[in-house]
């Protein structure tokens, strides 16, 4: 752990970067912001110029390969950063100058101990991507097949430690200052990004999140997780199958290729609802820069740094919150927001219901291609406040990707809506899911799962309050004073104590009239 001096010297660095571009507005003039926050920002931007518009995702890329990541966490808190800075930092990409090919070539023999061409028979040295975490090569492995190799940018795991101990000492300051600042809960944001960042520093995590998705969706047709080539990987290094395939977000290469967009967009808002409700596991970095189509029209995902988990109960409730608002059930997704203790106790279920119909009835007027998952998150958002809702780190990267999702499809198809795509799937998956037939097979598991739990517990209990031996139980024995505790007690007696304190106290009041203490 830095000393606070540290931690105080880079954040007013950092905090002249992003005055630069003009982001620190952002806290100035949210009257939610804490009065000593404003008063670093004072200090911060002092003597800058800035921009009259302000230029987040910039400013986070100015700063460094964490701030990058940071910001496109905070992307997911439109109701912690405000909604035109998410959508601003919704944009940042993970784009920087890539590293030295000898440096790369160097991690790869220091990390597996042999040389690279021992692990490959071609290797591009002009990397095809460079993230603030690591870049990617082209190569072929000796029995000719077609690979991406991740490697790590040397030293990033050292520059993000330091950086995270910052900002954990910074959102620990925070949150202290109570009122809105406890509420956002600073802290669970940089305890989520450090377990995600973690993850992306292990390429092993990395190389298991792809896997284990692979066999999530391995049902689903026309969705693809390239394959882990587990021999050439490891923590620093990652390699798998090379996806060759079109940038989903360039229409124009798609149309040449024959490929319909309109059916690439339900497909990909239904590979989500698969992931996240069916499965609970989902890939929570889905912009477009991560996803491909392949010539037989195969979407294929790649980056699986980030991973979202829910786990079942969440679903649940999540699939019924997202049905209600569709069919304007207001009353029941208050029940659940209750259920989950999403909103304190002390508050009106019919209130709540009530501020959830001011958000999803203006969006039940309009056209079918006109509602939007950002507008309704946006809403959902601005009710928190008013009802102290803390913010439920589980549900935040479900959040982003829902939003990310939305906008892909639109871009593909813009008359697609993800309501009207999504009712179909979330309607079966909740009959399945919860309905009369549901509801028995669970209470027949659970209550079949407790009954096989009894002849252990009963073990548990027996070695916890073993059976008494075959010798009888002992008498109780006197309690005998202990011959040296005799000797102490006389080496000093009680009563010399008390005449040495009655003296201590003759003298001080003594001293006190002599001196003119006591008038």
């Amino acid at each position: 752990m830095a000393r606070p001096s540290t931690h105080i010297r880079r954040l007013l660095g950092w905090g002249r970067t992003v005055a630069r571009h003009g982001a620190l507005r952002l806290l100035e003039e949210n009257p939610n912001t804490p009065a000593q926050v404003r008063s670093l920002c004072r200090i911060a931007r002092f003597g800058t110029r800035q921009p009259e518009v302000p230029d987040y995702a910039g400013a986070f890329r100015a700063i460094g390969p964490a701030a990058i990541k940071l910001g496109q966490t905070l992307a997911t808190r439109p109701d912690l950063v405000g909604e035109e800075a998410a959508r601003n930092l919704l944009s940042l990409q993970d784009s920087l100058p890539a590293v030295d090919f000898a440096l790369i070539r160097r991690e790869i023999e220091t990390t597996f101990e042999r040389p690279l061409e021992s692990l490959y028979a071609e290797f591009d040295p002009v990397p095809v991507g460079a993230a603030s975490v690591a870049q990617v090569h082209r190569a072929v492995t000796a029995d000719g097949r077609k690979v991406a190799v991740k490697v790590l940018r040397p030293g990033v795991r050292e520059k993000f430690a330091c950086d995270i101990d910052t900002y954990e000492w910074a959102a620990a300051h925070l949150e202290a200052l109570g009122g809105e600042a406890s509420r956002l809960r600073p802290r669970m944001v940089i305890a989520n990004f450090k377990r995600w960042t973690v993850r992306e520093l292990d390429l092993r995590r990395e190389a298991a999140s792809a896997s284990e998705l692979a066999e999530t969706m391995h049902a689903f047709e026309g969705y693809r997780i390239p394959a882990i080539d587990w021999d050439r990987t490891n923590g620093r290094v990652m390699t798998l199958d090379w996806i060759d395939g079109i940038k989903i977000s360039d229409n124009a290469a798609l149309d040449a290729a024959g490929h319909d967009r309109k059916e690439l967009a339900e497909r990909l808002v239904l590979a989500f609802l698969t992931q996240a409700i069916s499965g609970g596991f989902f890939h929570a970095d889905m912009h477009q820069g991560n996803l491909f189509v392949e010539p037989d029209g195969t979407i294929a995902a790649i980056d699986f740094g980030i991973m979202g988990r829910i786990d079942r109960r969440a679903r649940q409730w999540l699939a019924e919150i997202l049905y209600g608002l569709t069919t304007g059930n207001y009353r029941r997704v208050a029940e659940i927001h209750f259920e989950a203790q999403y909103v304190p106790s002390y508050h009106s279920v019919g209130e709540f219901a009530t501020a959830l119909r001011a958000v999803g009835e203006p969006m039940r007027g309009k056209p079918v291609s006109e509602l939007s998952v950002g507008q309704m998150l946006d809403g959902l958002f601005a009710i928190t406040r008013d009802f102290d809702m803390q913010t439920q780190p589980h549900l935040l990267l479900l959040q982003k990707t829902m939003v990310m999702v939305e906008g892909i499809a639109t871009q593909l198809d813009p008359e697609i809506n993800l309501w009207d795509t999504a009712a179909p799937f979330v309607r079966g998956w909740i009959r399945d899911e919860l309905g009369p037939e549901a509801a028995i097979a669970e209470r027949l598991r659970s209550d079949a799962e407790t009954l096989l739990r009894v002849p252990d517990l009963i073990r548990r209990i027996e070695e916890r309050f073993p059976p008494k031996g075959g010798a009888p139980e002992a008498p109780p024995l006197p309690e005998i004073p202990l011959m040296w505790d005799r000797d102490r007690r006389r080496t000093f007696p009680v009563w010399l104590g008390y005449l040495f304190s009655g003296a201590a106290g003759a003298a001080v009041v003594a001293a006190g009239f002599t001196l003119g203490w006591w008038g």
